[in-house]
């Protein structure tokens, strides 16, 4: 009779394993984890970058503009344009009221802040996804103007056929990876362009800095807000598979650029790279450049130094700078708990080294003890 034995790994071992197996595959070459490459020799620090005089109608610069890169939040853009066609067409209002599903609720990534079964307007939720990039309240936006998010996902592809789009597909109505959702820095042109052409007014929503949501505050992060003059849309986005993106317009006079960057490495280059695109397009509008690349090369990184956090500290300003309001007791209460958290942790560390030393002082006074008793019976 055979015996058959179980080989067992303890935990601890299995965990490792896990972790190590999770680290080959995020640094597999073939990952799809990363921003996409940026073309050598390029003139910007993007993967993808396109620019637009809307008064000349005339695209000014662009590179590797076809370049298919998922969109992430930019994706929002088409969302929001759907929403204003319902209310265009008088199908809906503005301040009408949606009770957000279960399902809203719970869509993970930047939200809003939306609680299931709560009563919010068309405009809190055009608000939320402009501002907050809320992918909650994108979701019950696709729920109320398409009756269902599958419906509303049909509709969104039938928008991008109907301008032109030839290389977009879109999966969800918010930008959360998803296999198959792909654009292009000229199809975001496209989108960007008929949108502010049909609803010019919808810049308010994207040129809000700060949101305070039923006591949540939320910041645009878009950088060009209050720091580039003329500034004032449209939206950002950034997954793994993307990079950093940002759609961008800006008025100078009686002349109106738009432009898209896409996968940008960071943040920080994303801003510098819109900055420089903003300031070399508007020096070919005002004949100080004969061309955008020529007037780049006269541009260098080192001079731009834009703040990303900038409308988070006005956030701060705004709703914590004092003691009143939801807001400012939401950031207090966050501020407390992370005091209290840390305190917490200190006096865990604290009580942790003093039970140690307590154990080593017993231990000490043991071996003494049996040390002393053994001289005591040796000399007897």
């Amino acid at each position: 009779m055979t015996s058959t034995r179980r080989f067992c790994l303890p935990l601890r071992t299995l965990f490792a394993i896990a972790a190590l197996l999770c680290a080959a595959l995020l640094s597999h070459p073939g990952a799809a984890v990363s921003a996409p490459a940026i073309p050598p020799q390029s003139s910007l620090g993007v993967c993808s970058a396109i620019l637009y005089d809307l008064d000349r109608d005339a695209i000014l610069f662009e590179q590797n503009a076809d370049q298919r890169i998922p969109p992430a939040s930019l994706t929002k853009i088409m969302s929001m344009f759907l929403a204003m066609d319902q209310i265009n067409s008088g199908l809906a209002r503005i301040d009408n009221t949606t009770m957000i599903s279960r399902n809203a609720a719970r869509t993970g990534g930047s939200r809003m802040g939306l609680n299931e079964n709560e009563q919010v307007t068309l405009e809190q939720l055009l608000t939320g996804m402009a501002v907050s990039s809320g992918n909650d309240a994108s979701t019950a936006m696709a729920e109320y103007v398409g009756g269902s998010v599958p419906a509303f996902i049909n509709m969104m592809n039938a928008k991008a056929r109907d301008l032109g789009m030839r290389d977009s597909y879109f999966v969800n109505p918010h930008g959360l990876p998803a296999k198959g959702q792909y654009t292009t820095a000229r199809d975001m042109l496209t989108l960007a362009r008929a949108y502010l052409h049909a609803y010019p007014d919808a810049l308010r929503f994207h040129n809000t800095h700060v949101l305070n949501y039923r006591g949540r505050v939320t910041w645009n992060k878009n950088p060009l807000l209050g720091q580039y003059p003329g500034a004032d849309g449209l939206k950002t986005g950034w997954i793994n598979a993307s990079g950093y993106n940002l759609v961008f317009t800006a008025l100078k006079g009686d002349k109106r650029l738009l432009a898209v960057i896409m996968g940008a490495p960071d943040s920080q280059i994303r801003s510098i790279e819109a900055f420089r695109l903003l300031d070399a397009g508007f020096e070919v509008c005002n004949n100080e450049a004969p061309t955008v690349l020529a007037a780049l090369d006269t541009l260098p990184r080192e001079k731009y130094h834009p703040d990303i956090r900038k409308n988070a500290r006005e956030a701060y300003h705004q709703f914590a700078g004092n003691d009143r309001g939801e807001g400012a007791q939401t950031v207090h209460r966050a501020k407390a708990t992370n005091h209290s958290k840390q305190a917490k942790a200190t006096r865990t560390a604290k009580n942790k080294k003093k039970n140690v030393e307590k154990v080593a002082r017993h231990r000490s006074n043991d071996n003494d003890g049996q040390a002393a008793r053994r001289v005591a019976n040796n000399a007897s």
